[in-house]
């Protein structure tokens, strides 16, 4: 364990920092998270996500290991599992925002950063991107702990995956996710008003990323239905068809398929119907495995 100042020590000494609450005490072990201090996977420019955020160089993508869902169908099961991963200090991390700039990283991505904000603000305080900080979350976050970090956010980048309680204790462990969940997103999409440079390139705002899924229509229309009535209207929806069987989907039949073009089209129908103005729909061709990382670490 790396040594902290003594504010972010307490913190993670009965953590409580997301939604799981779990009590470890992670300056001696892990937590249900899966790790203790920093590790990362991977960072590298990372040209697949929405065109704002990779713009023209990528976005410089940082993958943190562990995560505090449970997702069955998680393409990045070994990271988020806590099965691979390469632990840095504070400094280290700051350095690598300095290296990816260097590189010309469009932004700095926090890719599942929720269980490892203590460790993130005191990189932050060690070294402030000069580009634009990007939040990219599952969003079984606590509101308190986004407020902790969210002075070091500029584009928020957060997953909005069931409404419904059954599917969500079915594939990612979490009957209260959505409960969860809409708190975070109509925090992170409140707090960053929306800038876009005339060329395209996001430098503040919230995007979020629905992954439409098999046999999952209607709970796709009720979350669109939510969004289209709850979130400021300059809030970006992603609609996302890279759905690719992967992770640990052996019990679960209906997930050993891709999304077929009805279901994606019902959910893009249903976002325009609803009003929905800035929306990002992605090409079929989007999915399949050549499209997950090859991790590093």
């Amino acid at each position: 364990m790396f040594p902290m100042n003594a504010q972010f020590t307490e913190l993670l000494k009965n953590c409580k920092l997301c939604p799981v609450e779990c009590g470890a005490d992670r300056t001696r072990g892990a937590g249900a998270c899966g790790v203790s201090g920093l590790h990362i996977a991977k960072y590298y420019l990372h040209p697949f996500e929405e065109p704002c955020i990779s713009f023209q160089k990528g976005s410089g993508t940082i993958f943190f290991t562990g995560c505090n869902l449970r997702c069955a169908f998680c393409q990045n099961y070994e990271v988020s599992r806590a099965q691979r991963g390469k632990a840095v200090t504070a400094q280290e991390l700051a350095d690598i925002f300095k290296e990816l700039e260097d590189m010309g990283a469009e932004n700095i991505s926090l890719v599942t950063p929720s269980h490892l904000t203590a460790y993130l603000v005191e990189a932050f305080e060690l070294y402030r991107p000069k580009i634009p900080v990007v939040y990219n979350t599952g969003s079984y976050e606590k509101v308190d702990t986004l407020q902790r970090i969210d002075p070091f956010v500029d584009i928020y980048l957060p997953d909005m995956k069931f409404y419904s309680p059954a599917l969500s204790q079915r594939y990612l462990g979490k009957e209260d996710y959505f409960d969860v969940a809409s708190k975070a997103i109509e925090f992170m999409a409140s707090a960053k008003p929306l800038r876009m440079r005339e060329d395209g390139k996001m430098l503040s705002g919230c995007i979020v990323r629905h992954l439409v899924m098999p046999l999952c229509s209607a709970d796709t229309k009720t979350l669109l239905k939510w969004f289209a009535r709850t979130l400021p209207k300059d809030t970006y929806l992603s609609l996302m068809s890279q759905y690719t069987p992967f992770g640990d989907v052996s019990k679960y039949p209906e997930l050993a398929r891709p999304i077929t073009a009805r279901e994606y089209n019902v959910a893009v129908d249903t976002a325009t119907e609803l009003g929905i103005a800035n929306l990002f729909a992605q090409e079929r061709k989007s999915s399949g495995e050549k499209y997950i990382p090859t991790w590093d670490f």
